[in-house]
């Protein structure tokens, strides 16, 4: 367990380090811009360098929208922190069903081996259909590759729930019955499987 707590830190705080570095870079940015440096400068060129690669992509998708792309650094800071915490959230989810994996073989109890699987595998669930969402939101279509997974894996739970619970107006509410129902499903691993276990042991 010492081994696995300090793999998810070292883990997680080279996820938070990443993020505030990404960060550090556009408001960099941003600072030379409204400074008007020489754009041909040293600085001003391994500025852009480092931080093309992310703000290039959210400037062509915000265009692609009609959106000014003046929005693009603040955008591309809001995804950075949104990628970050899906990857803590991914991170903590593995991380703390091999610790109750390994807590549950060191006692012998094989019962609740199956139930920290299963709350695993719910909590994944889970984060695929947030992340389905969000990249719906930002129109991806089913040729790029993160939303085809995305869809292959949410779908067949997602897809009969659309056909049996109606519309609210144009807005698609089947996403939020089947965060109720995994949640619903988690409450119950808990309660029997996982009963008078420990559901997080890194946070």
């Amino acid at each position: 367990m010492l081994i696995l707590g300090r793999i998810y830190w070292f883990v997680s705080w080279a996820v938070i380090v990443s993020i505030i570095a990404v960060i550090m870079l556009v408001v960099l940015r941003v600072a030379a811009n409204q400074a008007d440096l020489n754009p041909f400068g040293w600085s001003s060129l391994t500025i852009r360098r480092l931080t093309d690669p992310f703000i290039g992509p959210v400037r062509r998708a915000l265009m692609g929208f009609g959106v000014d792309p003046k929005y693009a650094p603040l955008v591309t800071i809001l995804l950075v922190v949104l990628v970050g915490w899906f990857a803590l959230q991914l991170v903590s989810t593995i991380v703390n069903t091999l610790g109750g994996v390994i807590v549950s073989l060191g006692r012998g109890a094989f019962v609740p081996i199956i139930g920290y699987v299963l709350y695993g595998m719910v909590s994944l669930y889970i984060l695929l259909i947030f992340i389905r969402i969000i990249f719906s939101w930002g129109m991806a279509s089913y040729s790029n590759r993160v939303m085809r997974l995305l869809v292959n894996a949410t779908e067949p739970m997602l897809g009969p729930l659309r056909r049996i619970v109606p519309l609210v107006g144009t807005f698609d509410i089947s996403p939020i019955v089947a965060f109720m129902i995994l949640w619903l499903l988690q409450s119950a691993i808990a309660a029997t499987l996982l009963r008078g276990m420990p559901i997080q042991f890194f946070a």
